[in-house]
């Protein structure tokens, strides 16, 4: 019996090692891009019953974790405020120093309001370089201003 969407999350975890499956595999039998179908995978968006059947034949996952991968899942999978996977911890700077910054910016550009994470795409893909390979990442959200009432 499966009582949360995360063990849903490690089993499919377990497979994608067992089977040597990358997510941009997954992504194809998904139909979606490869950020949408990761989060996806790991808990954070709900599937369509088509694509959480794919993802449940490309996993061997039981009818039961099918079923869970259609629920809207409780968004946010850091485990503490502050994370401390170092990557994560990276992104976590990355807002502390310059978050700021986005937020003037975005303010000056648009008005008061925004970005929204719903409304939302992501791209990120390896750009070479000589001095050391960079990882390029491109989000675009909707702008979505406050309004008065």
């Amino acid at each position: 019996m499966i009582t949360d969407r995360q063990q849903v999350t490690a089993m499919i975890m377990s497979a994608k090692v067992s089977k040597q499956i990358k997510w941009s595999q997954a992504a194809e039998v998904i139909g979606e891009s490869k950020e949408w179908s990761t989060a996806a995978c790991l808990g954070q968006m709900a599937m369509t019953k088509i694509q959480a059947e794919a993802v449940g034949a490309l996993f061997d996952l039981s009818e039961e974790a099918v079923a869970w991968l259609q629920i809207a899942p409780y968004k946010g999978s850091l485990p503490t405020a502050v994370p401390t996977d170092p990557l994560i911890y990276r992104w976590y700077e990355l807002v502390n120093v310059y978050g700021t910054t986005l937020k003037e910016l975005i303010h000056e550009e648009f008005g008061d309001g925004i970005m929204s994470a719903i409304d939302f795409e992501m791209d990120l893909t390896r750009e070479p370089d000589p001095k050391g390979d960079r990882v390029k990442v491109v989000m675009s959200g909707k702008f979505l201003p406050y309004k008065t009432y």
